[in-house]
């Protein structure tokens, strides 16, 4: 029996080294950005021996591109396959507020992605090319049916993309001046639903949607 689980745990043993690693890089490279992050502090935040992060990640390089693909990838998640009989005012709504939430929960993520996008996305870059071809094409025709349904006002959506990634994003790769504009040192769940509210009203309006909470009125 110990022989038959001992993969198991191995197994168990690499995923939870693996999400120790990732955290402390994420703090790292977020930190000092990808030319000042040094494997060593990242085994130190980890919490592990230098050797091991290598046993893991080959390089620097590869560590960093595994988060960047795990940031994308958490974003894609909020906004999932879509289609043109759904409601806009439902799947809008939804989407902001899965993007705030991600934006609050984890400003790292954003900023370590913001940094790379600012360098050119010299270690990305091919990966979003190929990835957002598809990914932004199917989601720019349910909304263009929308559009031809009446259900919306004709506004480019690739542009109403870049709103809502720009203005939920800003809340982690500005935080420390919107917090220092509120007063805090932290947001609160106030906070959340005060933006998250916000901003869908906004967006909502300006694609000529009724917000949610006019159409229960």
């Amino acid at each position: 029996m110990a022989i038959a689980s001992l993969p198991s745990k191995t197994g168990q043993i690499r995923k939870e080294n693996e999400i120790l690693i990732l955290a402390a890089a994420e703090q790292e490279f977020a930190d000092r950005g990808f030319d000042g992050a040094v494997m060593g502090k990242i085994a130190k935040r980890a919490g592990l021996a230098r050797a091991n992060i290598y046993y893991y990640f080959n390089s620097r390089e590869q560590l960093y591109w595994r988060l960047l693909k795990d940031i994308v990838a958490k974003w894609n998640e909020s906004f999932p396959d879509i289609n043109r009989e759904d409601d806009p005012a439902n799947i809008l709504a939804a989407y902001i507020k899965a993007k705030v939430k991600f934006s609050l929960q984890n400003p790292a993520a954003s900023k370590i992605f913001a940094g790379e996008i600012l360098r050119g996305a010299p270690i990305i870059g091919e990966y979003l090319e190929d990835l957002y071809g598809n990914w932004l094409r199917g989601r720019v025709d349910v909304i263009e049916a929308w559009i031809q349904a009446g259900k919306m006002d004709r506004i480019d959506p690739h542009h109403l993309i870049f709103m809502i990634w720009s203005t939920t994003q800003h809340y982690a790769d500005f935080d420390f001046q919107v917090k220092a504009a509120l007063g805090k040192d932290k947001y609160t769940e106030e906070d959340f639903h005060k933006i998250t509210s916000t901003l869908t009203h906004i967006i909502l309006k300006g694609c000529g949607i009724k917000p949610l909470e006019d159409a229960a009125v």
